[in-house]
């Protein structure tokens, strides 16, 4: 039954395209904050500055930066486990800054800043598994990068 399902599923799921939209599904949160900072630099500067990242004008700007060039970077395949990586350990640091889930008294607030604190662990967990598999496409000697 594995192996009739396994048949079936297997051209649809393993093609470019299927591929290219769950990199880009994968990568939508940093584009979409990316493209929200940068329409609107001032608030980015003033989250900067709420969670005590001084000073904030350089920082947002950084941020917009590597929000969208590490996005290019994983969707398009150029040096794609950087990115990866890069976006992983991003996602684990902000996690830690923004969803101090631990400090908050109990209540629905807690419980959703815990929610979504190990919803973005599980997002860092999904592009080091992006990055793992490029990383080994690279060791067998495999350099198509798309």
């Amino acid at each position: 039954m594995e192996a009739k399902l396994a048949g079936v599923c297997t051209p649809v799921f393993t093609s470019h395209p299927i591929r290219w939209l769950g990199l880009v599904a994968l990568c939508s949160a940093y584009i979409l904050s990316g493209v929200t900072k940068l329409m609107d630099f001032g608030s980015a500067v003033a989250e900067m500055e709420r969670y005590g990242l001084l000073p904030g004008r350089p920082i947002a700007a950084v941020v917009i930066l590597f929000q969208l060039t590490a996005s290019a970077m994983v969707i398009s395949g150029f040096c794609r486990w950087i990115g990866s990586l890069s976006l992983a350990v991003f996602t684990v640091l902000a996690t830690f800054i923004a969803l101090r889930f631990w400090d908050m008294p109990l209540g629905q607030d807690r419980f959703m800043a815990m929610n979504a604190f190990f919803e973005h662990l599980g997002l860092a967990g999904a592009f080091l598994l992006v990055a793992w598999y490029d990383l080994h496409k690279w060791r067998r000697g495999e350099k198509d990068w798309s």
